[in-house]
């Protein structure tokens, strides 16, 4: 690596450490000819793909669309900000690996709401009503009812599994 003060390509990693995201690596280095120190980011260099549109039109990754998305259906909801970047970056991070170079905007929507699901039911629906472009209240409806059968059953399979540990 360059030293960055006086172009020097003699340089030599004193430490490195692992991002906290576990991402990336941080490396102290220092120049062999002026004695500086400085750090660089080692990260991969992955491909977000881009997204297809329902008119078909495609366009760049937009974390930041997909961010105003999430913050509206989880406003005034109990969700950290932290909760927010993690969603995001599982999402980003499932998009960088999923080794596609297109993706289906259907697929991102679906995404999300996994992940509200998983973080805050109301905040799910509240998503849900615009990706799926809920008509009625009788959609509202069947999505509720579907949200709380699957809960019910996560419930039951939480319990067996306690079960089967007390047992054993």
């Amino acid at each position: 690596m360059r030293c960055p003060f006086c172009q020097n390509e003699d340089t030599r990693v004193v430490d490195s450490r692992l991002s906290e995201d576990r991402d990336a690596v941080r490396r102290r280095r220092g120049c062999e000819a002026c004695g500086e120190r400085f750090s660089t980011l080692e990260e991969a260099n992955l491909k977000l793909p881009f997204v297809v549109k329902s008119n078909g039109d495609r366009e760049h990754y937009d974390e930041s669309k997909l961010a105003r998305g999430l913050e509206r259906s989880l406003e005034k909801r109990p969700v950290e900000s932290d909760q927010i970047e993690q969603i995001l970056h599982r999402i980003k991070r499932n998009l960088l690996t999923c080794g596609e170079r297109e993706i289906n905007a259907r697929d991102i929507g679906e995404l999300v709401m996994n992940e509200l699901r998983e973080v805050d039911q109301v905040a799910y629906v509240r998503f849900a009503s615009v990706y799926r472009s809920f008509q009625d209240v009788d959609a509202f409806s069947a999505e509720i009812k579907r949200l709380q059968a699957e809960t019910l059953r996560g419930r039951r399979a939480n319990r067996e599994k306690e079960l089967d540990k007390l047992e054993s």
